[in-house]
């Protein structure tokens, strides 16, 4: 079936406002469909894979639209719409538009210049490349530009994950356990489950296995006092509590209303009460004081690039730059520092990323233990042992997304002496 020419014309409307880079692609897509109430489920699932399909392959696209006639938004439209459905389903296409997309088509991309076929930008190539080499960047690079898979955390509160497998089967719905996480479920095709009893009753929540490692290596226990301390909307701070057999006293701290407004629905679901939510008002709050010297574990889960969602969040490579890598490394060192003050002696805490860079990893935490003599680091191949998690890693825990088929994640153990 033909889709409507129409569907050209919005996928090109919404791409000019997207690629200006102003903010998040998905907050911009939500919007626009927002804005034409008219697109029907399909069209604005047509038009979604379009945009995020050009998104990832952006310099690709942006190369090959050279080669075409029309105006240009329209021509990178067109190879987003192309890859996503085919060209044979696009309605509104001229004879010339048609015969481009088919040469286009036909081109041979394992054979164009590796910076082109990475899709990143030049300064993370570059510095990938040093850091990597370029076969294995390219390796990476590939896997960030495929979409993932969807990922689901078993609440152990409600369920156990061979029930919870058993009942997506019957709606049908085909799950397999994730290798690392203990509670995770990875689903290949991506169904809509907001209307699943087992998502509205809160036995699963959608949690990338990468996420629900970060969560799981700060060991939380039973009676613990734990601090979540950029909790956002809630995703660890739901796995901590349920490790925690809801009982203990969870805080979860955000400088966000909104984030810690989307929590609430979700806490509610899981049959939590042991969290409690705080809005702070930067990383030195006096809410945070009153607890100082106090904390069994912290989790710093540090706003950073979030260069480690790339299959998720495409858009986030073209919004980030050199000089935004330096204002995270200032933030991520003063919420590390802050939060350090939480814990008690032997009291654990969790520092980590969804960041690829050693300047937001590594860096920060050299940094930080060279300025405080009282913090000790426990190699995350020990952490990993006690925890039962089948992955090999020395010091710290790197997830990568060809390697491991997470997000890439970091984190860093660190242990008041």
């Amino acid at each position: 079936m033909r889709l409507p020419p129409a569907l050209i014309a919005h996928t090109e409307q919404v791409l000019r406002e997207i690629l200006r880079f102003t903010g998040p692609a998905d907050g911009t897509l939500s919007r626009y469909f927002r804005d034409n109430p008219r697109l029907g489920a399909r069209e604005r699932g047509v038009i979604a894979e379009g945009v995020y399909g050009l998104l990832r392959n952006k310099s690709v696209y942006t190369n090959f639209s050279e080669s075409g006639h029309g105006p240009a938004m329209r021509r990178l439209a067109l190879l987003g719409l192309a890859d996503a459905v085919g060209v044979d389903a696009l309605g509104g296409l001229s004879e010339e538009e048609a015969a481009w997309l088919g040469r286009v088509g036909e081109i041979d991309r394992t054979q164009l210049p590796p910076a082109l076929r990475a899709n990143l930008p030049s300064w993370l190539f570059e510095l990938l490349v040093a850091r990597h080499g370029e076969a294995e960047t390219l390796r990476m690079a590939e896997a960030l530009n495929t979409p993932a898979p969807l990922d689901l955390r078993v609440n152990a509160l409600k369920g156990t994950r061979d029930e919870v497998i058993a009942a997506l089967a019957e709606a049908p719905i085909l799950g397999q356990p994730t290798p690392y996480a203990p509670l995770g479920i990875r689903i290949v095709k991506k169904p809509s489950i907001q209307n699943l009893p087992l998502f509205q009753n809160g036995v699963v929540e959608v949690q990338d296995e990468g996420s629900q490692l970060l969560a799981q290596v700060l060991g939380a226990r039973r009676g613990e006092m734990v601090v979540d301390f950029c909790a956002g909307a809630g995703g660890k701070t739901l796995a901590l509590g349920a490790a925690m057999r809801n009982t203990g006293r969870l805080y979860a701290f955000d400088v966000s209303a909104k984030r810690l407004a989307k929590m609430k629905p979700r806490v509610a679901r899981s049959g939590l009460s042991n969290v409690h939510p705080i809005q702070i008002a930067h990383e030195n709050d006096t809410k945070i004081k009153r607890l100082a010297g106090k904390v069994d574990r912290v989790l710093v889960d540090a706003p950073c690039t979030g260069l480690g969602t790339l299959r998720r969040n495409p858009d986030v490579k073209w919004r980030q730059t050199p000089a935004a890598v330096a204002e995270m490394n200032l933030k991520q060192s003063a919420i590390l520092a802050s939060a350090a003050r939480l814990l008690k002696v032997g009291g654990r805490l969790v520092y980590g990323t969804c960041s690829l860079l050693d300047e937001e990893n590594d860096a920060i935490v050299a940094q930080f233990l060279a300025s405080h003599e009282n913090f000790a680091l426990v190699p995350m191949k020990d952490v990993l042992t006690e925890q039962k998690i089948p992955l090999e890693m020395g010091d710290y825990l790197k997830l990568l997304p060809h390697l491991h088929q997470t997000d890439g994640f970091f984190a860093a153990v660190l242990e008041r002496k």
